[in-house]
């Protein structure tokens, strides 16, 4: 079927964070909110009907996981990319960002460290410090025209320097990058010389654009498989997230026990009924739609890019290789992080994700959501063209 990428649907007053709580976040409701990774478009129909039919039941009880589940996953990993995945490696949690903080205090002692690489989802360093005494160490990405690498030698030091875990982006949020499989057999080398486990958050794998691949994890070596969990959803791929399901891959039985029993514990180990059917059929039958769902994204971006380089050539981006997020290099406006923020708030009335968040040192950036209606898109660029121009006049 054809999905309509430009259907204008109210999400106000539906419990949504992205726009109920533009208060608590920005202080105003008078903002375009293009903040948080969730998307403004209706999910695959699949899915929609898989619910209603669950829901058409009437009975909510406890849920007991088929093994359809698991081989749906897999099928979908293998399908859309070469990973063959065995489902008895897979552990069920309610999301990434708890799962890694349960993973980092399995790990990690108080006093030592963990390795990640800014920019990135600030969650990294919230599920590091969350616990006492946990430290974080920055490999900082290189930047250069746009284009972010790793620096491998500064990579290789701190993990010399006593790292006791790597928690690795791919694709890498926020800049987009999808690291090639020479970047990560290199650095998951490293992290098997210097005996630190990787934790490789994969949730934006499925949203490649322009013809990008992303690779895997667990298309590597049974070596470097084993010295890394891997944590995949279906949540960011179909707009999902409020249902809270997600995957961890374990290639080790001893990490996976210590896992699985700490959840049992909180008895947090199964679906709820409605996250159940529904991710099941996204990976069954959701192909359709996120096929349709990337071109209307990467569109998006190149729409974003060609108004930015034409009428706001102060702000500049580069077109990611992967997400529905964009990197915009706002450092031509001459503000610090908290400046920029109250210009995008108070006079674009725009609500982005400031770059201060995804790397503490780091000024000049945000972060926009191009996941929207084309309309909204070209409304906040109109707005930010002419606070732009209000504050710093009309470019020539």
């Amino acid at each position: 079927m054809k999905y309509n990428f430009d259907e204008v649907i109210d999400r106000r007053d539906f419990n949504s964070v992205k726009y109920d709580e533009r208060m608590k976040k920005f202080g105003t409701d008078d903002v375009i909110p293009l903040w948080i990774a969730d998307m403004d478009f209706r999910t695959a129909q699949p899915i929609i009907d898989a619910m209603i039919k669950r829901a058409e039941h009437g009975i909510f009880g406890y849920v007991s996981k088929p093994l359809s589940y698991k081989e749906a996953a897999s099928e979908f990993q293998l399908r859309r990319h070469g990973w063959k995945l065995d489902p008895d490696t897979m552990s069920f949690a309610v999301g990434i960002v708890p799962a890694m903080a349960e993973l980092v205090r399995e790990f990690v002692q108080p006093g030592e460290k963990v390795l990640i690489q800014t920019p990135v989802y600030p969650e990294f360093y919230n599920v590091v410090e969350v616990w006492e005494g946990r430290e974080v160490v920055e490999n900082k990405l290189l930047e250069k025209d746009g284009w972010h690498v790793i620096d491998f030698v500064d990579f290789e030091e701190k993990l010399k320097s006593g790292v006791k875990l790597f928690i690795l982006c791919n694709p890498h949020n926020p800049i987009g990058r999808i690291w090639t499989k020479e970047e990560l057999v290199k650095m998951g080398e490293l992290c098997l010389k210097y005996n630190v486990p990787v934790i490789s958050d994969e949730i934006h794998g499925d949203l490649e654009l322009y013809g990008n691949k992303y690779t895997a994890f667990g298309t590597l070596s049974e070596e470097l498989k084993k010295n890394t969990i891997i944590c995949f959803a279906a949540t960011k791929t179909f707009n999902l997230a409020g249902l809270q399901a997600c995957s961890i891959v374990f290639h080790r039985a001893d990490w996976k026990k210590r896992f699985d029993g700490f959840w049992s514990g909180l008895d947090i180990h199964r679906n709820n009924c409605f996250s159940l059917v529904a991710m099941e059929a996204a990976w069954r039958h959701g192909d359709e739609w996120l096929d349709q769902m990337l071109e209307y994204v990467g569109e998006n971006m190149r729409f974003v890019k060609e108004y930015l380089d034409r009428e706001i050539p102060q702000i500049k981006m580069t077109l990611p290789q992967a997400t529905y997020l964009m990197w915009l290099d706002c450092r031509e406006l001459g503000m610090d992080s908290k400046e920029l923020n109250e210009f995008f708030v108070k006079k674009a009335k725009v609500g982005l994700n400031n770059g201060k968040d995804f790397c503490r040192s780091l000024d000049g950036y945000m972060r926009m959501n191009a996941a929207h209606p084309r309309y909204q898109l070209k409304q906040a660029l109109e707005q930010i063209k002419e606070a732009v121009e209000a504050t710093f006049g009309r470019s020539e």
